[in-house]
């Protein structure tokens, strides 16, 4: 989707990655279904996550936020899309990957 310039898909998968890790770290934490949202924010908080992440890792969530069904309005489309270029996807992704690893450490510890 970045070699294709489909960058809102970009952020959007992004975005659905965190979310999803998210959940997982929510389900070990309460043993129980992670709530219905896709307020980064929200997950995290409820699975005792977020007051751990630095603040490069919390601008993060921060950039994915708006990423995910606003994304799917027209309304927030061409604004969403006037953010976002090449260089920025590429950050966007490298910042996933780095927390993805970040949050998959923290599901392995007790």
């Amino acid at each position: 989707m970045l070699e294709t310039k489909r960058y809102l898909y970009v952020g959007f998968m992004c975005h659905q990655s965190i979310e999803k890790i998210l959940k997982a770290t929510f389900v070990k934490a309460n043993s129980t279904i992670p709530p219905y949202t896709h307020s980064l924010i929200d997950i995290a908080d409820k699975a005792n996550i977020y007051n751990k992440f630095n603040n490069k890792q919390k601008d993060l969530i921060d950039i994915l936020q708006p990423l995910n069904i606003q994304a799917r309005y027209p309304t927030y489309k061409d604004k969403l899309l006037k953010s976002l270029n090449y260089e920025k996807c590429t950050d966007i992704l490298s910042q996933t990957k780095e927390l993805l690893i970040w949050i998959k450490t923290k599901l392995s510890e007790k």
